[in-house]
């Protein structure tokens, strides 16, 4: 076994290196390997942009889906729009120091424009993987925030939230599981 030397840093630096992680965005994943908790604008971006995808994909399931994935994405649309919209009473409540985004980014748009293109089979098992994909990573982000968030309102929030979100996961993994 190889074993690392043990190297003592001075506060400041590990001060800083704390701070490199924590502005690090979320779009890496390396922040819920490492359990770091989102930056206040980073958790808003990625949840508003998690709801926005979760609805526009949700939606495509409703046209292009089977009994049970239309099922599922009603749910999805039905609690997306209400998150999104208890977040944007949050964010504008003046209490936290966000924006919340109006558009997909670019990994989200692909991942629509990606299941747009697909039909069948294909739709209905691309939707399900990407759902069970966003729901974990939506679960760790409103994890990592309600335990180490800075802002007390969005904390609180994604506390109470998380537990649904969780609930989308099992559910996503559940109908990943039907073929």
């Amino acid at each position: 076994m190889l074993f690392a030397p043990a190297v003592a840093t001075p506060a400041s630096a590990q001060d800083s290196v704390g701070d490199k992680a924590k502005s690090m965005g979320e779009k890496t994943g390396a922040n819920s390997v490492l359990g770091v908790t989102p930056r206040t604008e980073d958790f808003v971006k990625e949840v508003a942009i998690g709801d926005m995808f979760e609805i526009q994909s949700s939606e495509l399931a409703q046209e292009k889906g089977d009994a049970a994935t239309k099922s599922f994405a009603a749910q999805m649309i039905e609690a997306h729009k209400k998150t999104s919209a208890e977040l944007k009473t949050i964010v504008t409540g003046g209490t936290v120091q966000a924006t919340i985004p109006t558009a997909l980014d670019n990994t989200h748009q692909k991942k629509l424009d990606k299941l747009n293109s697909l039909s069948g089979a294909d739709f209905v098992k691309q939707y399900r993987e990407d759902q069970v994909s966003v729901h974990k990573d939506a679960d760790s982000a409103f994890q990592r925030y309600a335990k180490g968030g800075d802002n007390a309102a969005l904390k609180d929030w994604a506390a109470k939230t998380e537990p649904t979100i969780a609930s989308h996961l099992e559910m996503a993994k559940t109908l990943d599981k039907t073929k």
